[in-house]
């Protein structure tokens, strides 16, 4: 969009916050760039060049406006709706993995030479895959600093800077201010009591619907994983320093969000995977026009406008469940899955909280005894086929992940129907156009609004839908307003 000069300008002048993360404002006489909500004066078009990213900006010589924070605006839609290697690569530098593997390791991750990604990079994005870390680990040093006591050492090091001096340098440069400026200029506000709790705000593009979105998430919720407390969805994370844990609660203008961390080194990835999780990154304002266009839908659409697509922290953790719950009750799979976190789950410390685990991993669970079991054995086959082949990497279901690719990989499994695989790439992998066409829940509410309600002729006919039917369906779903994934937990 940013090389759109004329659809910029009108988004900037109506200072629609639609438009945050799509592109950024820099005023050549100042030298900042804002995003496009800015509320302070808007400069002279002339005076106005526009960027796709932050990092962009920030490589051209702009730094942050202190004013509308454009480095914490929501990020780009299009890292969501897109699977070619600029989406997943910018899906996997979110996830920190340039600050632990380098340029490389994302290389070795996506498949491709590390100069081909450098010049996909810079062509759509204007800056390399170094420089969008390095503006990741710009806002991650400006939460710790704004948000936790930590000492200035500890915060450089925790957001991946390798130096003292690399973490003071682009602080100022990013923001133009120092560390300790920073932290005199942040609000006072209470600290948290948790030992390594910081407390966040998650924006997101409005309207956001939190009915369905915590309603799915607190229904199916894994007991000693996953629960509902005290107004907020909480839950356990794997991450790659160590384990985690994350509150939710859903806020007129954000998400409200406290993170415990073992290591702080985690906290860009574990915002990332938050986000993710509640698909905070989503452009309502495009997916509602187009889902309005057909007449069944729009009345769904006008009632409750911004439903989410309820996602996971992990991929291969919804897989396991998703086989789980083949063709038995919430209640039962949410049974089948506890006990297999009490046998196989690593213990976590949830001081107050009744959280005890987090989800084991499919190596923990490549061992399975399937006679242990208490499931028929076609399904008993289904999931220790899955364990086996996500443990030795047969099957890819991480951040950035070919969306294809998985799909034929989950599709060639014993067991694996094309339910199962499409629940999988909506909630697992973040595809906006998974669309469950033999879902019973989706085709009951189709022949209520007078849809098709075969899968075939509902296929064709969500054509028009694409590429948001993922969210059709959940539209499709609030239908039932009565069932528990609907309902915002009181």
């Amino acid at each position: 969009m940013y090389t759109d000069t004329d659809r910029c300008l009108r988004a900037a002048r109506a200072k629609d916050a639609r438009f945050d993360g799509w592109f950024f404002i820099a005023v050549v006489t100042t030298r900042i760039y804002c995003r496009p909500s800015c509320p302070v004066v808007g400069p002279k078009p002339e005076n106005m060049r526009f960027y796709p990213s932050a990092a962009a900006a920030q490589q051209a010589g702009f730094r942050a406006c202190k004013r509308c924070r454009p480095d914490a605006s929501p990020g780009s839609p299009q890292w969501n709706e897109r699977a070619d290697l600029v989406a997943r690569a910018m899906r996997l530098i979110a996830d920190g993995v340039v600050d632990r593997e380098g340029v490389p390791g994302l290389a070795a991750r996506l498949g491709y030479s590390t100069r081909q990604i450098e010049r996909q990079l810079l062509a759509e994005l204007g800056a390399g895959p170094l420089a969008l870390a390095r503006a990741q680990r710009a806002q991650t040093a400006r939460l710790l600093i704004e948000t936790s006591g930590l000492p200035m050492a500890d915060i450089a090091f925790a957001a991946g800077f390798a130096s003292i001096r690399a973490f003071n340098e682009t602080v100022r440069e990013v923001f133009a201010l120092s560390p300790t400026e920073l932290r005199q200029r942040a609000e006072r506000g209470p600290r948290p009591a948790v030992p390594g709790a910081l407390t966040l705000r998650l924006p997101f593009r409005a309207p956001l619907c939190p009915d369905n979105l915590f309603g799915h998430l607190a229904a199916t919720a894994v007991p000693g994983v996953e629960e509902w407390r005290d107004g907020a969805y909480r839950r356990t994370l794997r991450l790659p320093y160590g384990p985690g844990v994350v509150d939710l609660a859903p806020r007129p203008d954000h998400i409200a969000c406290q993170l415990s961390l073992a290591d702080l080194r985690d906290l860009s990835g574990a915002i990332s995977r938050c986000r993710r999780l509640l698909d905070l990154d989503a452009d309502p304002a495009a997916v509602d026009d187009l889902l309005r266009t057909d007449h069944q839908l729009q009345p769904l659409v006008d009632k409750a406008p911004g439903r989410r697509v309820p996602r996971s922290a992990d991929a291969e953790e919804f897989a396991v469940r998703a086989v789980l719950g083949q063709q038995v009750s919430t209640a039962a799979a949410r049974t089948l899955a506890a006990r297999l976190v009490t046998a196989h789950g690593d213990p976590v410390a949830d001081p107050g909280g009744g959280l005890t685990h987090l989800f084991p991993t499919a190596g923990a669970l490549a061992g399975l005894d399937p006679e242990a079991l208490a499931m028929p054995r076609t399904r008993r086959a289904t999931l220790t086929g899955l364990v086996d082949a996500l443990a030795e990497g047969r099957v890819a279901l991480g951040v950035g992940s070919d969306w294809d690719a998985a799909r034929a990989g989950l599709g060639a499994l014993p067991g694996l129907g094309p339910w199962t695989v499409e629940v999988i790439a909506m909630r697992g992998l973040g595809d906006p156009d998974a669309f469950l066409a033999t879902d019973l829940g989706v085709r009951k509410a189709a022949a209520d609004l007078g849809l098709p309600a075969t899968p075939g002729a509902l296929t064709r006919h969500s054509a028009r839908w694409r590429p948001w039917r993922a969210y059709a369906v959940q539209y499709l779903w609030a239908t039932d307003g009565g069932h528990a994934i609907n309902r915002l937990p009181s």
